[in-house]
């Protein structure tokens, strides 16, 4: 997230790791870049109104750069003529503040689920179906009582289902860099989870030195 106004930048963050998300703040289209360059973001909201560089001028270097990550860019201005910008800079999605809590996850999960090729907001892997609208995951149809990070984990495999997933991109998915973690935290989230898959279900497979895949089992 590229936000200067903290106040606004502490509610959201706040909100989005309710909901299971890990979120980088920044306050400057500068950090940005350097961030954006380092980082494989599944997504990026982007304020207009930047102290150094305004998010246009982020967003146009973003795309020549070759960043394909869904960009929802935030504004207080009404023009129509800065939203048919931003969206002709490769924008995929504008939202007006202010705006409810609401709307914002809302538009964060359909650039997610457009992302990853599949506008529906369930992901079925065996007789597991998480839904990324309601935030459960129910194995056999019995629902499983996940904590925040556990479900972001889940999300995280599901979503790549039968595929490698590195412990890198799973600790960037699931953690902030802002967040306090252990250097452990990342495998006691994976085994709490694994705790709470029934047998018979899909299973969190280690490969080791490499990283961990959700099988059907």
């Amino acid at each position: 997230m590229v936000e200067d106004d903290a106040a606004l930048a502490r509610s959201i963050q706040a909100l989005l790791r309710t909901a299971g998300h890990a979120i980088d703040r920044v306050a400057t289209g500068q950090d940005a870049l350097l961030f954006a360059a380092g980082e494989p973001y599944s997504l990026i909201i982007l304020d207009v109104g930047l102290p150094d560089i305004d998010g246009f001028e982020v967003l146009a270097t973003l795309r020549r750069r070759g960043e394909r990550a869904p960009v929802l860019m935030l504004t207080a201005r009404d023009a129509l003529d800065d939203r048919v910008r931003g969206l002709d800079l490769g924008a995929d999605d504008y939202l007006r503040k202010p705006f409810a809590p609401e709307e914002l996850e809302a538009r964060i999960r359909a650039l997610g689920r457009r992302r990853g090729g599949d506008p529906t907001p369930e992901i079925v892997v065996g007789t597991l179906t998480v839904n990324r609208s309601t935030g459960e995951a129910k194995v056999a149809g019995a629902l499983l009582d996940l904590r925040r990070r556990e479900w972001a984990v889940l999300d995280a495999l599901a979503s790549r289902a039968g595929r490698i997933v590195s412990r890198e991109t799973l600790f960037a998915e699931v953690f902030g860099l802002d967040e306090p973690v252990g250097e452990n935290a990342l495998e006691v989230n994976i085994t709490r989870l694994r705790a709470k898959l029934p047998a018979g279900g899909p299973v969190i497979r280690t490969v080791r030195g490499v990283g961990y895949l959700l099988d059907e089992g």
